[in-house]
């Protein structure tokens, strides 16, 4: 089995196109529908390897979720990119200074997700 990446969107369509882009590159995706399951999973599983993440979703969004895997000692490596519509500069910014290592914007091309997400679990 490959590497479990954690993708956390509210839209399952999004969660769906990931999931098989990431399954045809031979990783194994564990779904989150947002930042609080987000947390949840990572806290509740080491064998996560990466994280994608939506900006804005309910009850916790991408960024805040973020802040919270990354307080963690033990999470401080967990590489997180966001994978959002939002192209804004401050919001990037915000993303980096909370822990992201990357950002995607959608729709995003399945080849160069696949590519990055190979580069970051290396």
């Amino acid at each position: 089995m490959g590497k479990q990446i954690l993708v956390v969107d509210d839209s399952a369509a999004v969660r769906q196109q990931v999931g098989m882009a990431l399954g045809h590159a031979g990783f194994e995706v564990v779904e989150a529908a947002d930042g609080n399951e987000g947390v949840s999973a990572v806290d509740g599983n080491p064998n996560i390897a990466m994280v994608i993440s939506d900006v804005n979703m309910p009850n916790m969004n991408g960024l805040e979720m973020v802040s919270a895997i990354k307080q963690k000692p033990s999470h401080q490596a967990l590489p997180i990119i966001m994978l959002t519509t939002e192209g804004q500069p401050a919001l990037i910014k915000q993303a980096k200074a909370a822990g992201a290592v990357g950002w995607i914007v959608k729709p995003f091309d399945a080849g160069q997700l696949v590519a990055t997400v190979q580069k970051l679990t290396a």
